[in-house]
């Protein structure tokens, strides 16, 4: 099944929302700048109230090592998604949880920098932006992605709503598939019908790809083969 995570959540509705619509994960952004940033005790609150299961996911970009961990614990996530320029040997500090790290895509990105984080537990790949670390709205070039699974679990990112999820999924198979602004009405405020919308997208693709897996695996009879008569 292809994990679905709906991140920026700042309201517990929005988070009730895409719990009732099926996703696996929610992510709370404690970036300061992001219009999405979300006190770590007020996201906890919202934790509080959702049923065990789910991967709730702390974003940080180039914070320091204490403060994650005080976010982390006053928000109670236990999934940490780093998007900034944190080195291979910040990121052993925080071995307790699982680790998800984001890589911004553009001319030139070399899949293979993915290599340096080999014990993540997935890897994010969103468009690249100057000065935005998610939430942008814009897609990448998905061809990159079939590189980048050698390497990992691939959660893709980056303009995606309920019309092109569905291509995204049949074209690129991810691991998981990350949506933000694609759901919302304003930054930080989630539509239920949307994210309802594309949850049953991400659904419908997949349904879509095993039934071709399966016909694809089906032993087929030739002319020649087992008639099925003795």
């Amino acid at each position: 099944m292809i994990r679905v995570k709906v991140c920026g959540i700042r309201h517990a509705d929005d988070a009730a929302a895409a719990f009732e619509a099926g996703a696996n994960a929610l992510g709370f952004n404690f970036w300061k700048p992001s219009p999405r940033y979300i006190l770590p005790r007020e996201a906890g609150r919202i934790v509080a109230m959702i049923p065990e299961g789910l991967w709730m996911t702390g974003v940080f970009v180039d914070e320091s090592p204490e403060r994650v961990f005080h976010a982390a614990e006053d928000a109670g996530v236990s999934v940490l998604q780093f998007h900034g320029s944190e080195s291979p040997e910040y990121w052993d500090r925080f071995v307790a949880y699982r680790r998800v790290k984001a890589f911004k895509v553009g001319p030139g990105f070399n899949p293979g920098i993915l290599d340096s984080y080999a014990s993540a537990d997935a890897f994010l790949l969103d468009t690249f932006v100057s000065g935005m670390v998610g939430g942008t709205g814009q897609s990448f070039d998905w061809s990159v992605v079939g590189k980048a699974k050698q390497f990992g679990r691939i959660i893709l990112a980056g303009g995606l709503n309920a019309a092109n999820v569905g291509d995204a999924v049949r074209r690129v198979r991810p691991w998981g598939i990350d949506v933000c602004s694609g759901v919302e009405t304003d930054p930080g405020k989630k539509s239920a019908r949307l994210i309802r919308k594309f949850i049953a997208a991400v659904r419908e693709a997949e349904a879509e790809l095993a039934e071709d897996i399966a016909a694809a695996e089906r032993p087929r009879l030739t002319s020649g083969g087992p008639q099925g008569t003795r």
